[in-house]
């Protein structure tokens, strides 16, 4: 088993969860643990668990999570938001509630920075603003 940052693993679950987002746009079959294994190279019994319950979590939980986020997204629909910025979302929503002994400030911080790495400039104040909101 291969050892990764913590931080690594947060971009490599967020990464697996945009790949299915992008799967299901897609109608494309896939199996998620084919999936996790893949993105580490390694088999799925071997990935840390923390990325099993986030990924798994996410995907088990889509649509509940969507509920959860829709009443905060004013004009917006959650479908219409960018790919990677609803992964980021699910993540950090699958993160708080799926992983014990989880600090909301922490969850929101790496939302933030992943938004920050990844989305346009300013967006990552609509991730902080949201998760505020959604995580309790």
């Amino acid at each position: 088993m291969k050892r990764i940052s913590r931080n690594k693993q947060h971009n490599v679950a967020m990464s697996i969860i945009y790949q299915i987002l992008c799967l299901q746009d897609l109608k494309i079959d896939y199996d998620i643990k084919e999936l996790i294994a893949s993105a580490l190279d390694e088999p799925f019994e071997d990935v840390d668990i923390y990325i099993k319950q986030v990924v798994v979590g996410a995907i088990a939980h889509q649509h509940d999570i969507i509920v959860a986020y829709t009443p905060f997204l004013v004009k917006w629909k959650f479908e219409r938001l960018a790919k990677v910025e609803q992964a980021i979302l699910f993540l950090a929503y699958s993160h708080y509630y799926f992983v014990k002994d989880v600090d909301k400030k922490v969850v929101i911080s790496i939302a933030v920075n992943q938004a920050k790495d990844y989305l346009n400039k300013d967006d990552y104040k609509f991730v902080n603003a949201i998760l505020e909101k959604v995580i309790k």
